[in-house]
């Protein structure tokens, strides 16, 4: 095969992978009715100024499966810890008791699961348009190149293949966060 088709393919296949990672982090942040540090991986608090993940200003652990507890690094970023929880809107209500925050994470109504699962499915959409974003890419790539006609179907073969297979990676990781999500 030629290198340019060899490279293009190459970049597609990175693209798609990046469009499955990002999947990935945007599912880890939706919860399944347990809690998990992950769930407050978006949390970003105000650390002298700059913005910064709420992982490199505390500790995140789960006492248990319905509690989580942030142990801040510095006792003076409490405060700014409970308010950047709240204004991440994630649902939790953060309680403060001096030297640790606490959450409990409610279980979850049927009415929030379909609500979560929605927004899996959300996602998904996202990842797969990514897919599809380099699938396009790859193809007017392809197009670009002097290769014959036939190398340049073959190749536009090629990166429809591993369209379809990212596309499948990515509803089967739907259906395992769908089924995690609906589980009482």
């Amino acid at each position: 095969m030629d290198e340019e088709i060899e490279f293009i393919l190459d970049t597609a296949k990175e693209a798609m992978n990046n469009a499955i990672a990002h999947l990935e982090k945007e599912l880890r942040s939706i919860r399944a009715g347990k809690a998990t540090p992950a769930m407050l991986s978006t949390v970003m608090v105000d650390y002298y100024g700059s913005q910064t993940p709420l992982g490199q200003v505390a500790n995140v652990n789960t006492p248990d499966a319905r509690t989580l507890s942030i142990q801040p690094w510095e006792k003076n970023m409490l405060q700014p810890i409970e308010k950047a929880i709240q204004i991440a809107n994630l649902g939790l209500n953060p309680m403060n008791n001096g030297d640790v925050i606490m959450i409990n994470v409610p279980p979850l109504t049927e009415e929030r699961r379909v609500g979560l699962a929605k927004q899996a499915k959300a996602e998904a959409e996202h990842a797969k348009v990514g897919v599809r974003n380099a699938r396009k890419d790859a193809n007017n790539d392809i197009k670009k190149t002097d290769i014959s006609d036939d190398m340049k179907k073959n190749a536009e073969a090629d990166v429809q293949e591993l369209t379809n297979a990212y596309t499948k990676n990515i509803e089967d990781i739907l259906a395992v966060k769908e089924k995690e999500i609906m589980t009482v």
